[in-house]
């Protein structure tokens, strides 16, 4: 990416990376299957996806400063620093865990020999009341279908949300990439406290679905006030913050849903087919985002239909049967 020079450059490279980590969220919600029953998952899923808001509390501020700091260096302009800084560390984790992680409790050496046949016990339990769907058959299915779309619905305002974010906290009269940074990984702070509030009552009460709709609501109730409280730049980003809470929290409550029902070769296809299609939003939601700033020329029209978005994607998710997910 720090190479690119013209548009075409950009599309195929943006594709090539995109391309590059698609198999590597549906890898881990898979992956923590295999070592964790469902009413444990929301919190562990919940930490894992922690990296998400804490890559926006990190990466927001380290972004602008390498921008501003490192501009001309060595007659590189700062974006292209940021590619190549920012990619260094994943390029050394990437190598550490090929020899670290352990792919299942069976494999697992650090484990005593009772400790894993307990754990393995568990696991084995809780999949023999699920029912194995082959790989093909799982494209067939309502369910699939039915939580692709409300994760697209999840996907499309996070998407939306972190695209234009920095834009409009320009809007609010910040033009210091660094200071656009800094307030950048604001929300993402909160969501990281709410994300893990929301995961373990979740798991402790053992009810998922209107732990994924309430915050959802959150999210969709912060987008609105955002703009309705536009005249208000301190009230408006509060209303922000107050959106990737909810949205951010959302997400990976979710994947209890597909993970109580999946198992198997089926859950290896689903989970995949679920964010495929959901990332598609990745797309969608910042294009017209885009489309109706141009269009209106005001990016409110846009929060409101990320915020009905999540409306309908918290619809949805009632319409899901309470005994199939609650683990």
């Amino acid at each position: 990416m720090m190479f690119i020079q013209t548009e075409t450059q950009f599309y195929v490279m943006r594709f090539l990376l995109g391309l590059a980590e698609a198999g590597f969220f549906p890898g881990i919600i898979l992956y923590l299957t295999y070592w964790y029953p469902s009413h444990r998952r929301a919190r562990i899923v919940s930490m894992f996806m922690t990296g998400i808001p804490l890559a926006g509390v990190i990466g927001g501020p380290l972004s602008g400063w390498i921008m501003k700091s490192w501009d001309q260096v060595s007659g590189l302009h700062g974006w292209q620093w940021m590619f190549l800084l920012e990619a260094i560390p994943s390029v050394i984790i990437g190598v550490v865990v090929y020899f670290y992680l352990d792919d299942r409790i069976t494999s697992a050496k650090w484990l005593k020999d009772e400790e894993r046949d307990m754990l393995q016990k568990r696991i084995e339990e809780e999949e023999s009341d699920k029912e194995h769907v082959p790989m093909m058959q799982v494209f067939k299915s309502g369910r699939m279908w039915t939580m692709s779309a409300i994760y697209f619905t999840m996907a499309m305002s996070l998407y939306g949300v972190s695209f234009w974010l920095p834009t409009i906290i320009k809007s609010m009269g910040v033009t210091d990439n660094l200071e656009i940074g800094m307030l950048s990984s604001l929300p993402w702070i909160a969501a990281v406290f709410s994300m893990l509030l929301f995961a373990r009552s979740a798991d402790k009460m053992r009810e998922r679905r209107w732990h994924v709709v309430i915050p959802m609501l959150m999210g969709s109730t912060g987008l609105i006030l955002s703009v309705l409280l536009s005249g208000n730049h301190y009230l408006s980003f509060a209303a922000l913050i107050l959106a990737c809470m909810g949205i951010v929290s959302a997400i990976p409550l979710f994947w209890s849903l597909p993970t109580a029902f999946l198992v198997g070769a089926g859950a290896a296809a689903g989970i995949a087919a679920i964010n495929s299609i959901a990332n598609l939003a990745g797309f969608l939601a910042p294009y017209l985002v885009g489309w109706l700033k141009q269009l209106t020329s005001s990016t409110d029209s846009g929060m409101y239909m990320l915020a009905a978005a999540l409306v309908i994607g918290a619809a949805i998710t009632l319409m899901v049967p309470a005994k199939l997910v609650n683990r």
